[in-house]
């Protein structure tokens, strides 16, 4: 069923209220007014990685809570630092600059994609491993990489679409209504920084409306609303201290939310070209299931 086109029904009063950019994949994110889109999401948006030493392959909060302390520092050119408590600040060369060399360049692998990425030198390397605790290497996925969008199941996701290091899709979103919702049912309630969404809106009539959306329009930015979002032990992690804290809130999530096998909370993006988003953007539901 199509949108009116004037934010008419249930679409009356959504805005998005928060907007966060995550530059590393899996290390904390930051909060912004406004940021432009390009063609991976959000401009920055996960396009370093740390990954292992050995293999490549992309580390998250699920092998190493700890990089929820690893913490960006952006300029206008993108990544400019890195920061953790008890180990200072360490300065990340442009992007631009690396893969120039033959030695500079290698794959890196997010959940069996295989991308190229510029590794950022041994600097960087020792400095990262040290801080997180493991042997691990930092890189970037180039401007010229492609790594295709993969199948959507509440719709299909636009052809030529790509992804950064994202587990998925470019970008994620969630309401304030499925939150309250599921801390009414939590003994202590968590904030919404545990499930790390791009996306925070608030109006939504019914928890778990996002369910329903098919194609949105953020500001000026049309999307498509291709899956929900499977959940896992990262969202038992406090993302101030780097801490699991027990089982919450994803066994109660799981009790409740689990769909194909899956315990889901907010729905992936995929937007239909470039853009800028900013807080206090209006958002239109132009279709619906």
């Amino acid at each position: 069923m199509k949108g009116s086109g004037n934010s008419s029904g249930g679409s009356r009063g959504l805005r998005l209220v928060a907007l966060n950019v995550y530059p590393v994949k899996s290390a904390a994110g930051i909060s912004v007014d406004a940021w432009p889109v390009d063609e991976f999401g959000l401009a920055h948006d996960r396009r370093w990685a740390a990954v292992r030493a050995d293999g490549r392959v992309c580390l998250t909060q699920r092998d190493l809570p700890r990089l929820a302390l690893l913490r960006p520092v952006m300029g206008p050119g993108g990544l400019e630092a890195l920061e953790m408590p008890g180990h200072g600040t360490l300065a990340v060369p442009p992007a631009d600059s690396l893969g120039r060399r033959e030695g500079e360049r290698t794959d890196a692998v997010v959940w069996g994609d295989r991308v190229p990425a510029h590794m950022a030198g041994a600097e960087c390397h020792a400095w990262l491993s040290d801080a997180l605790g493991a042997d691990c290497r930092l890189v970037h996925m180039p401007a010229s990489a492609r790594r295709p969008l993969r199948a959507g199941d509440l719709h299909p996701a636009p052809a030529g679409g790509r992804a950064s290091f994202v587990d998925a899709f470019p970008i994620l979103l969630a309401t304030e209504s499925s939150l309250a919702d599921l801390n009414g049912r939590l003994a202590e309630p968590v904030p919404m920084a545990r499930f790390r969404p791009n996306l925070v809106v608030a109006g939504a009539a019914a928890a778990f409306e996002e369910d329903r959306w098919r194609r949105v329009r953020v500001g000026a930015l049309e999307a498509l609303v291709v899956k929900r979002c499977g959940r896992c032990i990262v969202t038992t992690t406090d993302q101030a201290t780097g801490r699991r804290n027990g089982p919450e809130p994803l066994r109660t999530l799981a009790g409740y939310r689990t769909i194909d096998h899956g315990a889901r909370f907010g729905v992936y993006l995929a937007h239909l070209g470039p853009g800028r988003l900013a807080v206090d953007d209006g958002i239109e539901i132009v279709e619906r299931a």
